[in-house]
C-alpha cells in the first residue's frame, strides 16, 4: 500500500472513530458506523487521535499491538483499562477534550501528568462517561476553569489528584459522592469559595490536601467526620473562624497543616487526643491565649510550628523536654503580613538580640565543657546540642549515653556500612535507635558531608512508611543520628528466621510491597527535588511490631534536580544495584524501581531471587511455575483476593527488573496500581499452580 492510502485510511479511521464512539455515549452525530470498527480498534484511534505518539516506534509500528504501547494497559481481552498520557507519549498540543472518553468504556485509571508542559484547557464534563474509574491523576499541566460537578459520578474513583494547574471556581459539592476516596488533593490552584459540607461524607478518606489556594470561611464541622483521615492540609488559604474542638475525633491523623490562614481563638485542647500526631503546623494564623498542656500528650510529634500567632503565657515546661524538637520559635511575634515600623524593634531586633545571647551562651558552656578530663557518668543540667534541620531542638547528651552504657555492645542491633545502631530508652520511657557513625570517617570532610546530607534529607521527609528520623548529635567526639525504633528488626533478618518467617503470611507480604511502593513513590514524584535512594534492599526494609514495613538508611541518598542525572560512585547493596550503573555510572529513579523488583521477588520468594533472575537471562526461557519459586515455609495461597494480589505483585516486579530503565515503570504508577482494586483477573487461568514465570513477564 502506498503512503498516500495508508494516510487517508488512518485519517478515515480516525473520523469514524470520533463519530462512532460520540454516538454510542448519545450524543448526536451524523455518521453511524458502529460495525465498521470493534471497541478494541476504536480505543487505538482515539489515541491517535489525541496526539498519541512513542518514540522507540517508527510510523508503521502503529499497527502492532497498542497494549504493548508506553503508557498502556490493558486487560485479558486486549480493552484499554489504564492510560498515563505524559510528555514521553503524547503530542501536547491539544486540550484535554480531544481525547474522546466515550471510547474507553473499560478505563479503570487516567494519569496525565507533564509536568507543566502538559494539556491546557478545561476538564471536561464528559469525563463522566469514564464509570469504571478509579484513579484520576491530572496533577502538573496547565488546565484551566472549575472543577466539573460531573466528576462526582464517578463513583468507584479512590484516588482523585488535580493539584498544580490553574483551576478556578469552587470545590464542587459533588465530590461528595465519591465515597470510595481514599486519596484526594486539589492542592496549589485558585479554587475559592467555601470548602463543602460535603466532604465529611469521604468516610473513607485517608489524605486531604486542598492547601495553596483561595479558600474562604470556617473549617466544616463535618471533616471531624474523617475518622480515618491521616493526613489534612488546608495550609496557604483564607481560611477563617475557629479551629473546631471537634478535630480530637480524627484519632489516626498523622499530619495537621492549617498554616498560613486567618484562623482564631484558642488552640483546642483536643489536639492532645491525637495520639499517632506527628506533624504538626498551626504558624501565621490569629490563635490567642496560652499553649493548651494537652499538646504535652502528643509523644509522636516531631514537627510543631506555632509561630506568628497572638500566643500568650508561658510555654508548658513537659514541651521542651518531651518533645525532641520544635519547629520555629512560638515566641516570635513576627507577623505573617507586612510589619509596621514603629514595631521594629520588639518584632525583630529584640527577638533577635535574645537568640544571639541565648546562642553565646550555650557556646559558653559548651567550651566549659570540653575542658573537663572526661564525661561525667551523669551530668543532668548539662545538654549537648541536639539538632534537626529546620528545627530549634535541644535534647539531653548524657541521657543518650546513658541509655547505651556510651555505646555498649550489648545494646547493639545492627551495624551497617556506615556504623552500628543501638537501642536507647530514655528515662520518660521513650525508646529511640542511635545510629552511630564510624570514628575513623567521621574526620573526613566527604562523610562529614554525607552525614549532614543524610540528615537534611531525612528531616525534610514525613511518611507513614518511611522511617523517621528525630534528629542527631554533631560533635568533635561523637556522631550519631536518632531514628523512630523498629520492633522487629530487618526485613532481611525475619526472611533468615524461619519462625519470624511464617508469620509473614502472603496477605502481610503483600502490604509490605504496598508500603514500599508507596515510601518510594513519596521520594521519587512528591518530594521536590526528588530523592533518590540508591541502596534499597532487604536489611533497609524495617518492620515494627505489627510487621508494617518502613524504608530506612539514607545514608547513600542524593537529591535529583528534574531533568537532570546525577554522575556518582557506584552505592548501594551487591545483588540489588541496576545493572546499567555498572557501566554509566548515573544514577535516576530508575535504579530504585529496580532495586524494589528485587526485593519484592524477596518478600515472595523468602530469598535473595539471584537464581531465578539468573535462570530468566539465559536464552533457553525455561518453564518455571510460579508456585515453584513462592516460599516454601508458607503454605500455598487459596483466597482469591490473595492470589490476585500476589499476581499482580509478582506481574509488577518483573517490569521492574527491565534491563532497560525506560522499560522500567515509575515508581509512581506502581504504586497507584497497588491502590487501586483491581476487578479484572490478571489471568485466565483459575489456579495459582497453572500459572508460569514467563506468563507473568509478558
Amino acid at each position: 500500500m502506498d503512503p498516500a492510502s495508508s494516510i487517508f485510511r488512518l485519517a478515515t479511521l480516525v473520523w469514524v472513530a470520533i463519530f462512532t464512539c460520540d454516538n454510542a455515549a448519545g450524543r448526536s452525530g451524523t455518521f453511524v458506523t458502529a460495525s465498521a470498527l470493534s471497541p478494541i480498534q476504536l480505543e487505538k484511534e482515539a489515541l491517535l487521535n489525541t496526539g498519541w505518539w512513542n518514540s522507540s516506534l517508527s510510523p508503521a509500528d502503529y499497527s502492532s499491538d497498542h497494549c504493548k504501547w508506553t503508557g498502556i494497559t490493558c486487560n485479558s481481552a486486549g480493552s484499554i483499562i489504564g492510560l498515563h498520557l505524559s510528555k514521553d507519549n503524547v503530542n501536547f498540543n491539544g486540550r484535554l477534550s480531544h481525547l474522546n472518553f466515550s471510547c474507553f468504556p473499560n478505563l479503570e485509571s487516567l494519569r496525565i501528568q507533564a509536568y507543566y508542559d502538559g494539556f491546557t484547557g478545561s476538564i471536561p464534563s464528559e469525563i463522566s462517561a469514564l464509570s469504571k474509574l478509579q484513579l484520576l491523576d491530572l496533577s502538573s499541566n496547565r488546565l484551566r476553569g472549575t472543577i466539573p460537578s460531573q466528576i462526582g459520578n464517578l463513583r468507584n474513583l479512590v484516588y482523585l489528584n488535580v493539584s498544580d494547574n490553574v483551576l478556578t471556581g469552587p470545590v464542587p459539592s459533588t465530590l461528595g459522592r465519591l465515597t470510595n476516596l481514599n486519596y484526594m488533593s486539589l492542592s496549589r490552584n485558585l479554587l475559592g469559595g467555601l470548602l463543602p459540607q460535603e466532604i465529611g461524607n469521604l468516610k473513607n478518606l485517608i489524605e486531604l490536601d486542598v492547601g495553596d489556594n483561595s479558600l474562604i470561611g470556617p473549617i466544616p464541622l463535618t471533616l471531624s467526620r474523617l475518622t480515618s483521615l491521616k493526613k489534612l492540609s488546608s495550609n496557604q488559604n483564607q481560611l477563617n473562624g475557629l479551629l473546631p474542638q471537634e478535630i480530637g475525633n480524627l484519632k489516626n491523623l498523622m499530619l495537621l497543616d492549617v498554616g498560613n490562614n486567618d484562623i482564631i481563638g484558642p488552640i483546642p485542647s483536643t489536639l492532645g487526643l491525637l495520639s499517632d500526631l506527628s506533624y504538626l503546623d498551626l504558624s501565621c494564623n490569629q490563635f490567642n491565649s496560652s499553649i493548651p498542656n494537652e499538646l504535652t500528650r502528643l509523644t509522636q510529634l516531631f514537627h510543631l510550628d506555632l509561630s506568628s500567632n497572638k500566643l500568650s503565657g508561658k510555654i508548658p515546661s513537659q514541651i521542651a523536654i518531651q518533645f525532641p524538637g520544635l519547629c520555629g520559635n512560638i515566641l516570635d511575634l513576627h507577623s505573617c503580613h507586612t510589619t509596621k515600623p514603629a514595631t521594629l524593634f520588639v518584632e525583630i531586633f529584640l527577638p533577635l538580640a535574645i537568640v544571639f545571647s541565648v546562642i553565646v551562651f550555650a557556646c559558653l558552656l559548651l567550651i566549659k565543657r570540653y575542658e573537663k578530663p572526661k564525661l561525667k557518668t551523669r551530668v543532668t543540667n548539662s545538654i549537648d546540642v541536639f539538632s534537626i534541620w529546620n528545627y530549634d531542638g535541644r535534647i539531653v547528651f548524657e541521657h543518650l549515653i546513658e541509655a547505651t552504657e556510651d555505646f555498649d555492645s550489648k545494646y547493639c542491633i545492627g551495624t551497617g556500612a556506615y556504623g552500628s545502631v543501638y537501642k536507647a530508652q530514655l528515662p520518660n520511657g521513650r525508646v529511640f535507635a542511635l545510629k552511630k557513625l564510624n570514628s575513623p570517617e567521621t574526620e573526613e570532610l566527604a562523610f562529614i558531608r554525607s552525614f549532614r546530607n543524610e540528615a537534611q534529607v531525612l528531616s525534610q521527609v514525613l511518611h507513614r512508611n518511611i522511617v523517621k528520623l528525630y534528629g542527631f548529635c554533631f560533635n568533635r567526639k561523637c556522631m550519631f543520628l536518632i531514628y523512630e525504633y523498629m520492633e522487629r528488626g530487618s526485613l532481611f533478618c525475619i526472611l533468615h528466621n524461619d519462625d519470624e518467617a511464617v508469620e509473614l503470611d502472603w496477605a502481610k507480604r503483600v502490604n509490605i510491597v504496598k508500603a514500599m511502593a508507596h515510601a518510594l513513590a513519596y521520594l521519587h514524584h512528591d518530594c521536590s527535588p526528588s530523592i533518590v535512594h540508591r541502596d534499597i534492599s532487604s536489611n533497609n526494609i524495617l518492620l515494627n511490631s505489627k510487621l508494617e514495613a518502613f524504608v530506612a538508611d539514607f545514608g547513600t541518598a542524593r537529591l535529583l534536580h528534574a531533568d537532570s542525572s546525577n554522575q556518582t560512585l557506584l552505592a548501594g547493596t551487591y545483588g540489588y544495584i541496576a545493572p546499567e550503573l555498572a557501566y554509566t555510572m548515573v544514577v535516576t529513579e530508575k535504579c530504585d524501581v529496580y532495586s524494589f523488583g528485587v526485593v519484592t521477588l524477596e518478600v515472595l520468594m523468602g530469598k535473595h531471587p539471584r537464581d531465578l533472575l539468573s535462570s530468566l537471562s539465559s536464552s533457553s526461557d525455561p518453564q518455571i511455575m510460579l508456585i515453584d519459586v513462592l516460599d516454601q515455609r508458607l503454605p500455598p495461597p487459596v483466597d482469591q483476593q490473595v492470589i490476585q494480589d500476589i499476581l499482580l505483585v509478582s506481574t509488577i516486579s518483573f517490569a521492574c527488573l527491565q534491563l532497560n530503565p525506560k522499560s522500567r515503570p515509575t515508581m509512581q504508577s506502581v504504586s497507584q496500581k497497588l491502590l487501586i482494586t483491581r476487578k479484572t483477573p490478571l489471568m485466565k487461568h483459575a489456579a495459582i499452580q497453572d500459572i508460569s514465570i514467563s506468563e507473568l513477564r509478558k
